[in-house]
């Protein structure tokens, strides 16, 4: 593809009406193991990695919904009536779910414990003792494990010479190991299991930047459960932001419309927000139009191969995953599949989780109806394809919805699996906007 990028020009947007959004609620606290093995490896010589968990937020702001009884992919009924059968449910649930979010519908919130995992990044070889601060948070699209962004993550670092001290990548609650440590409560009272909700991923993801994020950003080994900082800390957080760290978030797809969300209630803690093409909608009618289209092809999509071979080698004849670097395709295959109890193996996010996500896609209405009131210290950069599934009249309002302290970027011949297309252009571009706010690295001649 190209390399060659440009932006969308300036244009003021029209008057929106203001809209109540629902708040951002404090969290409680509870250990599993991980469910898999510590990796060995490494994706950079400069910089070890480990995995972590946190509590997730409880209660969640929605009660817990029966499973849905929707025809799985070895179904023999016809692919047809499968879509129709899907369809039908997914109406249903969201407008559940937009009942219950707009207090029409009552319901005990889901009390069951739930885990976040995330990975952890650390710069071990320093030329100073006290480091930049400078921490990079990730968050993937709906239905990826936390491992995806390594690609683009090794490009970056690989640019960067010493200027990122650490970077966390994050799963939500029901995405890759996450999902699995998360198994037996999703699956423990009765046939229901906990919904989805994408300001609860907000709130998990301001539970962790607020009360587990450690205070600097060393080489020091860290336990596997995150030890939650004083009171006080997460306090000073809330109103003064990090001590020691300066706080670049990258959100793709539905990671940015939750770090959106979470920037919006708690703006100190963020130095920067980097959106690569975020659900982050206009138009409500077209918003259930899409999350129908998404949860369909969630709901009835193939999640049982007989090995990860077998499974790579159908990825690659498959239309979607076609355009994927070959590395994010094979990480996939390695993160984002766990062994099954038959030997093979299956998705680690099961179909009728990543289906129920896109279930409360109608706050992506939300944040854009919020968005023009993200604080402007926050330095805000846009990452968006060319074509969008937005339409370029649409992408140039939303990349100026908030046009103080902004910018953009638009990504030609890609689509909107830029992260999974592109992430070394991705990093490219990252790295550059990294070099020109926080200091003066050594770009290498690459860029």
């Amino acid at each position: 593809m190209s390399t060659k990028t440009s932006s969308v020009p300036h244009k003021p947007p029209p008057p929106w009406v203001s809209i109540s959004s629902r708040s951002v609620l404090p969290t409680p606290l509870r250990i599993p193991s991980l469910p898999s093995p510590p990796r060995q490896d490494t994706i950079h010589a400069a910089y070890t990695l480990s995995t972590h968990i946190i509590p997730a937020v409880s209660p969640r702001l929605v009660p817990d919904v029966p499973v849905p009884k929707v025809p799985t992919h070895n179904n023999s009924m016809p692919a047809s009536e499968r879509r129709k059968q899907a369809t039908t449910i997914i109406r249903e649930l969201i407008e559940r779910q937009m009942c219950f979010a707009q207090g029409k519908l009552t319901g005990d919130r889901s009390q069951k414990p739930l885990w976040n995992c995330v990975n952890r990044y650390v710069r071990v070889h320093r030329h100073d003792t006290l480091g930049t601060g400078l921490t990079l948070f990730l968050v993937p699209a709906t239905g990826l494990p936390k491992e995806i962004w390594e690609t683009m993550l090794r490009s970056l670092l690989d640019s960067t010479s010493g200027l990122v001290d650490e970077v966390w990548s994050w799963e939500a609650v029901n995405h890759g190991d996450s999902a699995l440590v998360n198994a037996p409560s999703a699956m423990s009272i009765g046939s229901n299991v906990p919904s989805v909700d994408w300001h609860d991923d907000a709130r998990d993801i301001a539970n962790f930047l607020l009360n587990y994020l450690p205070e600097k950003a060393t080489p020091v080994s860290l336990p596997t459960c995150l030890a939650r900082v004083p009171e006080a800390t997460s306090d000073a957080r809330k109103e003064l932001g990090y001590h020691c760290r300066r706080l670049v978030v990258v959100g793709h797809s539905f990671g940015g419309t939750s770090l959106t969300l979470a920037a919006l209630n708690f703006p100190k803690l963020f130095s920067s927000l980097i959106l690569v093409d975020p659900i982050i909608l206009a138009d409500k009618t077209r918003t259930v139009e899409e999350a129908v289209r998404f949860a369909v092809n969630a709901f009835t999509r193939r999640m049982l191969w007989s090995s990860r071979e077998d499974a790579l080698r159908q990825f690659k004849q498959s239309p979607f995953f076609a355009s994927w670097h070959p590395e994010v395709l094979k990480t996939y295959v390695d993160h984002g599949l766990t062994v099954d109890a038959t030997g093979g193996v299956r998705l680690k996010m099961t179909t009728v989780q990543e289906g129920l996500s896109y279930i409360s896609m109608h706050i992506s209405f939300e944040v854009w109806k919020l968005l023009e009131k993200l604080d402007k210290n926050i330095t805000l950069r846009w990452i968006v394809p060319s074509p969008g599934f937005l339409g370029e009249e649409d992408t140039k309002v939303r990349v100026w919805r908030r046009p103080t302290n902004a910018s953009n970027v638009v990504f030609p011949s890609v689509g909107h699996l830029i992260v999974q297309e592109a992430p070394i252009e991705l990093a490219q571009d990252i790295a550059t906007f990294l070099s020109r706010n926080y200091g003066s690295p050594q770009i290498k001649a690459v860029l």
